[in-house]
């Protein structure tokens, strides 16, 4: 059961049904959240029928036939097609993960498609990611340094180089932090595991000049420490990383720092 945030005073209830597309031998049936925030209405679940011999093998083609060719109306975010932008989100047969990315082969029986859980919602698929990009922001996303600039660039060894590998591929999609159950009930000082993954993709950058600064930020009972390490974070990453790991690792140099 995917735990979303709804609308004050409101319930999901049983949407539209759309006909099935005339002369179509092979259909499957998706179940979509529906909300606007402007028409007064409860969140519901519509109903609707894919021809898959008319369409791509990813949910996001799925759900491109349906809004240019049943439901206009149907709203969510999408833009790469390619697993990079991360902006096509949501939560597809019960997991956190990147439509453009997640094929219908992989998904047994109706395919359930529903918003983020445990963020507001702006409409229909679409979360509202103010607070989350915020919470990324306050963990100074960037290299801060205080000696003077080289003329060219700030070198960097192969090896260090390699330690970014795992942290910097993170599209920001907010999959592994609605995941985690932590975050959703301390969402407002924990920090979760998206912005805690490029806190430590910064204080480990061997170019970087404030990593004291960066740990002193974090040694606080709530922006780091409410990680259980519970992994949901780690499961649902559609590119397969380890936020987990990485905050494994602060906590590690903040014992370090103190011995």
């Amino acid at each position: 059961m995917v735990q979303l945030t709804l609308p004050k005073n409101s319930r999901i209830t049983t949407g539209k049904t759309w006909p099935k597309p005339e002369g179509a031998t092979n259909v499957r049936k998706f179940q979509i959240y529906r909300w606007n925030p402007d028409d007064g209405q409860n969140p519901r679940v519509d109903t609707y029928f894919v021809d898959m011999d008319d369409c791509g093998p990813m949910v996001l083609d799925a759900l491109i036939y349906i809004k240019n060719k049943i439901d206009p109306t149907l709203t969510f975010r999408r833009s790469c097609r390619e697993g990079i932008c991360g902006s096509c989100a949501m939560n597809i047969d019960g997991i956190n993960t990147l439509a453009c990315i997640y094929g219908m082969d992989e998904i047994k029986g109706d395919v359930k498609i529903y918003p983020l859980p445990h963020m507001p919602v702006v409409k229909d698929l679409i979360p509202d990611l103010t607070h989350f990009y915020a919470q990324h922001a306050s963990i100074m996303p960037w290299l801060e340094t205080k000696t003077n600039p080289p003329e060219k660039e700030w070198r960097q060894s192969i090896e260090d180089r390699k330690k970014l590998d795992g942290l910097y591929e993170c599209v920001m999609c907010a999959s592994c932090s609605t995941s985690c159950p932590s975050y959703w009930w301390n969402g407002d000082r924990y920090l979760g595991p998206a912005a805690l993954l490029h806190a430590y993709r910064w204080i480990i950058d061997s170019r970087d000049e404030a990593t004291g600064e960066r740990l002193d930020e974090l040694e606080d009972p709530f922006k780091l420490y409410r990680c259980h390490t519970i992994m949901n974070c780690a499961k649902t990453c559609p590119k397969g990383l380890n936020p987990a790991k990485a905050i494994a690792e602060i906590k590690k140099l903040m014992v370090e720092r103190t011995v």
